[in-house]
This record gives structure tokens, C-alpha cells and sequence, in this order.
């Protein structure tokens, strides 16, 4: 975990257009999500991208071409999640990109974006939360899934907390 990196907007940007590019019509929004999406949150020099699609199905049949152009992704992992598809891209034998194809207006969709938009309007919400990434991190150094299942229960308290 990082301190905040400014440059995050821009490379959000410049992929998200890439993939309009790349793919015209086929995402009916994409979304800067995550810690690289909130200003002066620490974070991994990750950046977190929330795409929007019709349907699952229409997610599946983007993966193929998104392999083609850079990202990679797992069969099996994805074949355990029932919501979303979710891929990465790397450059110089690092990760730098996640992206998590959704349905547009879905739970999924919404949710990451009410988190986001919390974190980037409660500064007190994103210090406790920076503060538990810091924590967690240290805990799950070599466990990545339980790093992100950890985080989880803060989210969900967050969101209890503001209904």
C-alpha cells in the first residue's frame, strides 16, 4: 500500500478510453473505482475500473476480446462468481489494471459506486477505512482473497450504518 498516486485519475482515464476504443458499444458506462479513485487514499498502484455491460452473458462474450488486447483473466475464478467477470492487464511484471465487467444499474454497479462516492465525501469513513487496509494488509500479506473478504465486513457496515 501506497500513498495516494495523482497520476491514478489520468491512467483511469486513458484506459477507460482505450476501452471505448477498442470496443465501441459494448459498455454502456466505465467508472473509476476503488482506493486509486479516492483522493488522498492510500492505495496499490492498481486502478480499480467498474464497466458497466447488459448482462452477464454480454460479459462473458467480451472476455475473449479483452484477453486480445492486453488483459488476462481465470476461468475458474470467474466461473465462482455469479455477478460480474473480473480481469486484469499488466505492464513492465506488474498489475496494473483491474476490470470488473457488471451489470450497468445492477447491485454490483451501485454499490461500488455509493462506496466510492462515500469514501471520496466522508473523510472520516475513508480514514477508518485506510486505517483497516493498513491493518489488514499486514494480517494477509500473501492472502489476497482473504485481504478483500476482510474488507467486506467494513463495507457492510458502512453501508448498515448509512441506511
Amino acid at each position: 500500500m501506497t500513498k495516494h498516486d495523482s497520476r491514478s485519475a489520468a491512467q483511469f482515464v486513458a484506459e477507460r478510453d482505450r476501452l471505448f476504443g477498442l470496443l465501441p458499444g459494448c459498455f454502456a458506462a466505465i467508472e473509476h473505482i476503488g482506493s486509486t479513485a479516492v483522493p488522498r487514499l492510500a492505495a496499490k498502484p492498481i486502478v480499480d475500473i467498474l464497466a458497466g455491460v447488459g448482462s452477464i452473458s454480454e460479459a462473458d462474450a467480451l472476455l475473449e476480446p479483452l484477453c486480445a488486447h492486453g488483459y488476462v483473466t481465470s476461468a475458474e475464478f470467474n466461473a465462482t462468481l455469479s455477478d460480474r467477470r473480473w480481469l486484469m492487464r499488466h505492464a513492465n511484471g506488474r498489475r496494473t489494471h483491474h476490470l470488473h465487467l457488471v451489470v450497468f444499474d445492477g447491485p454490483h454497479w451501485t454499490s461500488h459506486l455509493q462506496f466510492r462516492d462515500l469514501l471520496r465525501s466522508d473523510a472520516a469513513v475513508a480514514s477508518r477505512y485506510e486505517r483497516l487496509k493498513h491493518e489488514l494488509a499486514e494480517q494477509h500479506r500473501d492472502d489476497r482473497e482473504a485481504y478483500t473478504h476482510a474488507k467486506a465486513a467494513f463495507i457492510n457496515e458502512v453501508f448498515t450504518n448509512v441506511a
